[in-house]
């Protein structure tokens, strides 16, 4: 086979020198920053063709073409050699390599027996340290042993020495070296309780157990001995029961229990015979004597045997205890028998000298002994977590009882954080908590009280009216409802010292009584009645003549001060409300946690918000019952013959002038309730402006120039409503967005119904889609009404209903009708667009 010629090249060979290799963008950048080069045939994106034609840019060029593949060779004839070397220096680096690779597995082995003979020779160390050592660990595990063994014979002779010592002096009664010596032995017999399986150990124990048991019986029967049927005789052994009750200390709780009980009872014993139930000391008017008793006994005890008990025992604060607790069960049975003969005053007059007693008692004891019993109940009643969405601070109010600080009456004074208020004092309510079950007396005086006290406020504004018109706040608030308040502050404040669980749940029942009760008869039952009806005799041409000025008169209208008593009693209602949310926040702090959810005045707070709402309607209804003989007067005039455009009629003349008396009072009068004023003005428009487009539509037959003519009053009335907050005011102040909304809204439709009238009927397509693009929330009898308006034919009104009902729905669903209009309605259009033009340039000439 012949050998291939040397020019021939292996098709394998071309494939692989003609292929392009892509490498990934992250290697590329690798060998970018490795092997950095501005050689265009290094590039990714190398173009031959692009390298050829710069290397060949003209045809003259082409002559240097054997120089240029000269310099080709020569470089690819370089970097052969390159290859070549770099090649041959890997051959030589795997070989170097994997001579080294046998050099270091011979220095591991080397390693690894250095390794084992190290660990061979340090086993062989520590088993010679252990025989080294082993007599010296024998001897301290016998040092040890030794050391507890002689401790605990010490205490074993403690311990049989102490025993014995003890049934000596506990027979002797030498209660002061029994106290020390008693302890020192309990101290001692712990160390033996590992002990006990030994019988002598066990025996020694229950001798000890059995002197305890006798030292209690015996101090016991000495304390019985020395107390009982003394007298005035002095004691002849204070000293011995003083270290007695060292000894006690000492011995089981139960012995100190038993002891303190038969003492306490033993002191009490004369004021359970005096204070009986069929006594009559032990009725409430002579509740008095029952404190004065206790103050002197303690007295007495503390002189005559307060030094024998130890002070942490709290013997004086024990005997006051169970005085309170003895009261408490008497008053509570005398009360419960003697139920008919309890008035307010006597309960009140007990309740407070009994309040007074346990103020005493907190100031003189600590009430330590109480503590385990307080802090269960507060255990048992956990109040629940602040609320971290209150409400932020308000301004205060000077007139507003609940918005100042509460006064010395208050139990407790107002804090910011309820976490930082004093802890109660546990003698706070030992006793006084036996009236709780009565306290529905004392609702029932406050029920009557309260209703005497609405009956006074209602004669005095039958006689003496509301209060007199301020300066700078407008209408005044009723001095009554400060009163009231006031009242409920204080009935509050007493109650919650008497209780703060179900009787001031029924104390919150009464005030929700009295708000309706002085909503209704104080407020409601003083506002203006409503206006008569209209008269039907009016004489409608001088109204036109003469603005309406003379038989405006006539209608029936709120005075001056019928206006003032209206705005009054809504400022009124409106700090009844107010007052009313902060004395429900009140109640909700003073009342017991368990009751917090059923306080709700949210009934009463409804019950002022509807005599607000009724003083508005009255305001609202005053003024339109004034401008309705106005839109009467308009319905009566014959529009059909109106010949020219002149200034705005007589009707709006007399409307500007209503509006311009009444508003500017209510203003002033709602001077410190501004927000209902803009209700007042937003009601009014949105009645008014109805009624006056439902005026507008019995205005009929109706002439192009008679439309003009109630187009220019429309506008102008437009102009006035949009004027109406600020109307007679030195201060300009700009309507709210939500009035003007409602004023441009109404009175627009009502411009678009004249603009309606004004065009021609016919073409009757075209003044159908015309009525259908100005009016797009109008109804059938809306348009019924506008062909009314200009004196339709009824053959011709049927035609065009029946157009409108074809052209309606199609509106209705956004389909125009634009492009099927014939040319005459753009005509008709421009000649509509003209004349409301003109009608523009006259209502500015004579604006």
């Amino acid at each position: 086979m012949a050998a291939p010629e040397e020019d021939e090249v292996d098709p394998v060979e071309e494939d692989y020198s003609n292929s392009i290799f892509t490498f990934p963008p992250e290697v590329q950048e690798a060998i970018d920053q490795v092997l950095p080069s501005t050689d265009p045939l290094d590039r990714p994106d190398f173009n031959a063709v692009e390298f050829i034609n710069n290397l060949f840019p003209t045809e003259q060029s082409l002559a240097n073409i054997d120089e240029v593949i000269n310099r080709m060779r020569t470089k690819i004839h370089r970097l052969d050699d390159d290859i070549r070397n770099v090649v041959r220096g890997q051959t030589n680096a795997g070989q170097d390599g994997r001579e080294a690779l046998v050099e270091a597995q011979k220095a591991i082995q080397e390693l690894f027996k250095r390794i084992k003979d190290i660990k061979e020779k340090a086993e062989k160390s520590e088993q010679m340290v252990k025989e080294i050592t082993r007599d010296i660990k024998q001897l301290d595990h016998a040092k040890r042993h030794l050391t507890a063994s002689i401790t605990t014979l010490n205490h074993l002779h403690m311990l049989v020495g102490g025993v014995d010592a003890l049934e000596s002096l506990t027979r002797r009664r030498q209660y002061g070296e029994v106290a020390n010596l008693l302890q020192g032995v309990v101290n001692v017999l712990e160390h033996f309780q590992k002990y006990m399986s030994i019988p002598q150990i066990r025996q020694l124990a229950d001798k000890v157990k059995k002197i305890q048991g006798e030292l209690g019986t015996q101090i016991l029967a000495d304390f019985e001995e020395s107390f009982s049927n003394q007298g005035s005789r002095p004691l002849t052994n204070p000293k011995e029961l003083t270290e007695a009750c060292l000894v006690v200390n000492v011995l089981d709780s139960k012995v100190k229990k038993d002891l303190l009980k038969w003492f306490v009872k033993l002191q009490l014993q004369e004021y359970l015979v005096l204070f009986q139930e069929n006594q009559d000391v032990a009725w409430l008017d002579k509740i008095d004597r029952r404190f004065a008793w206790v103050q002197r006994a303690v007295l007495g005890f503390e002189e005559k045997h307060g030094k024998i008990f130890p002070s942490d025992w709290e013997v004086a604060e024990r005997i006051c205890v169970e005085f309170c607790q003895v009261t408490r069960d008497g008053l509570s049975k005398v009360m419960q028998n003697r139920s008919a003969e309890i008035e307010v005053k006597l309960l009140l007059f007990a309740i407070q000298r009994t309040s007074n007693f346990e103020s005493l008692l907190a100031k003189r004891f600590k009430g330590t002994t109480l503590l385990p019993t307080v802090e269960k109940n507060q255990a048992n009643e956990e109040s629940p977590p602040a609320n971290e969405d209150a409400p932020k601070e308000r301004e205060r109010d000077p007139l507003n009882p609940f918005d100042m600080d509460d006064d010395e009456e208050e139990e407790e004074p107002v804090e910011v954080k309820p976490a930082a208020k004093p802890q109660q004092s546990p003698f706070q309510g030992i006793i006084s908590q036996c009236f709780e079950p009565h306290l529905h007396i004392y609702i029932e005086s406050q029920d009557r009280n309260l209703s005497d006290l609405i009956q006074r406020f209602v004669e005095d504004f039958r006689t003496q009216g509301p209060p007199p018109i301020q300066a700078e706040e407008g209408g005044a608030v009723l001095p009554s409802c400060a009163d009231l308040f006031v009242f409920y502050k204080k009935c509050m404040i007493q109650c919650s010292q008497l209780s703060t669980g179900q009787p001031l749940l029924s104390l919150t029942a009464t005030f929700q009584k009295y708000l309706k009760e002085y909503a209704n008869r104080l407020l409601t039952g003083n506002l203006p009645k409503s206006q008569a009806p209209m008269p039907t005799s009016l004489n409608f041409s001088t109204l036109l003549k003469e603005g309406l000025k003379e038989s405006s008169s006539e209608v029936p209208k709120f005075t001056a001060d019928e206006q003032y008593r209206v705005c009054s009693i809504l400022v009124t209602a409106e700090y009844c409300l107010d007052t009313t949310q902060q004395l429900e926040e009140k109640l909700k702090e003073k009342i017991d946690p368990s009751l917090v959810d059923q306080i709700s005045l949210s009934g009463e707070i409804d019950v002022f918000h509807g005599v607000i709402s009724n003083c508005i309607h009255l305001l609202v209804q005053d003024l339109e019952t004034a401008c309705e003989p106005a839109m009467t007067a308009m319905n009566k005039v014959n529009w059909s013959s109106i010949e020219t455009v002149g200034d705005q009629s007589g009707y709006v003349n007399a409307i500007t002038t209503h509006i311009s008396r009444t508003v500017p009072v209510v203003r002033d009068n709602l001077a410190s309730a501004r927000k209902y004023f803009t209700q007042f003005c937003i009601k009014f428009v949105n009645t008014f402006i109805p009624r006056f487009i439902n005026h507008l539509f019995k205005c009929k037959p109706i002439s192009t120039v008679g439309a003009e003519q109630l187009l220019l009053d429309t506008h102008s009335l437009k102009t006035v409503l949009l004027d109406l907050p600020s109307i007679g005011s030195q201060v300009g102040r700009k309507a709210p967005a939500s009035y003007t909304k409602i004023v441009v809204k109404g009175m627009t439709k009502a411009e678009m119904i004249l603009k309606i009238v004004m065009s021609p009927a016919d073409p009757q397509s075209a003044f159908v889609d015309n009525y259908i693009k100005l009016m797009t929330d109008s109804e059938t009898s809306d348009f019924q009404k506008i062909l009314d308006m200009k004196g339709l034919k009824r053959s011709d009104q049927n035609a065009l209903l029946e157009l409108y009902r074809n052209r309606a729905p199609a509106q209705s669903h956004g389909q125009g009708t634009t492009e099927s209009r014939p040319q005459s309605k753009m005509r008709v259009q421009e000649q509509e667009l003209s004349r409301i033009r003109r009608l523009e340039k006259i209502i500015k000439k004579k604006l």
